[in-house]
């Protein structure tokens, strides 16, 4: 059975329902015949390339509120976030865009490497405040995870996969995915959101039965 999970790397709510997923996958008893495969998605494709801004500065502007009311809307996602064993640090994330990050992510794949610098940079955004539209940072992540550095700097010099993420985010859009985390069973169930592990187990237990 395949899960295939469509998320951005600067999600909060992406790593918390990818953390969900793994602990329903824990309490399933077919987990080892099922495949998890990440995919790629930018929730602002528009963010200029090479820019960084705050979060609560960037969402405060997106917003038209003020930081100290985007702080206070941002506690809940970092006390749901707390839950599933994620320490999020809103103060120290930096916004970027995250099209080069995917793209060394399906280099990790073709390592079968693709969940392992998934999460590495989605905890390196979220909790550790690291840039990863860097070139440098994104080097050290993929090589802590096991990615060559020498073919980490040579993708992240050209734009090799590139056409690769456009077709996952063109694929997210064909199955009617607005935006992220959105997980699809088989390719006949889909669980839109982070979800509760309930929902989850649910999914898992509806697909594999049909499987």
């Amino acid at each position: 059975m395949k899960v295939e999970v469509w998320s951005d790397i600067v999600c909060p709510w992406c790593y918390i329902g990818k953390r969900r997923l793994e602990n329903a996958l824990a309490g399933f008893e077919h987990a080892g015949e099922v495949e998890v495969e990440w995919r790629s998605f930018q929730l602002d494709p528009e963010y200029p390339r090479g820019a960084g801004r705050p979060v609560y500065s960037h969402l405060a502007e997106k917003t038209g509120g003020s930081v100290e009311q985007v702080r206070a809307m941002t506690d809940r996602v970092k006390a749901l976030a707390a839950e599933e064993g994620l320490a999020y640090d809103f103060e120290r994330s930096i916004v970027v865009n995250t099209f080069d990050a995917h793209r060394l992510t399906h280099l990790a794949k073709a390592h079968g490497l693709g969940g392992q610098l998934h999460e590495r940079l989605m905890r390196a955004n979220l909790i550790e405040g690291e840039r990863v539209d860097d070139a440098d940072t994104l080097v050290r992540l993929a090589e802590e995870v096991g990615v060559p550095a020498a073919e980490a700097h040579r993708v992240l010099a050209g734009d090799e996969y590139a056409k690769d993420v456009e077709a996952d985010i063109r694929e997210a859009h064909l199955l009617g995915a607005n935006g992220v985390p959105f997980f699809v069973l088989d390719r006949k169930y889909g669980v839109a959101g982070a979800q509760p592990v309930e929902a989850f187990e649910t999914a898992l237990r509806t697909a594999y039965q049909a499987a």
